[in-house]
């Protein structure tokens, strides 16, 4: 699966599991470490594992699975490296501290609904 393909499938199945502020962000002209990243707020630690799984039984039975996963539900930042796509599940309180659209803000922001 192309990393693009990969990151919208991702945002897609984030979206549709009721995590809130789904975006895309294509880092590929300024990072060397990855091409996109998919980010997406949960409600509570409870959703946040519960996104985690999603996203691991979206990509598992097609044989991709992540290089490494970092954080805990009680961290509030669940971080998946799937090489090319990291995906970055966060509380709301941990998106507004942490920020990383504004750290990234000059990089292309995709729709999900591309």
């Amino acid at each position: 699966m192309e990393p693009r393909e990969m990151a919208h499938s991702i945002a897609e199945t984030l979206d549709a599991r009721k995590a809130f502020d789904v975006l895309i962000i294509d880092i590929s002209p300024k990072s060397s470490f990855a091409d996109y990243f998919v980010m997406a707020s949960a409600g509570n630690e409870r959703q946040l594992e519960a996104l985690k799984d999603h996203i691991e039984d979206l990509l598992e039975p097609q044989g991709i699975f992540p290089k490494s996963v970092e954080g805990k539900k009680e961290s509030g930042w669940i971080l998946m490296d799937y090489g090319d796509v990291i995906v970055n599940v966060l509380t709301q309180e941990m998106r507004e501290k942490y920020n990383i659209e504004k750290i990234w803000g000059d990089c292309e922001f995709v729709p999900v609904n591309e």
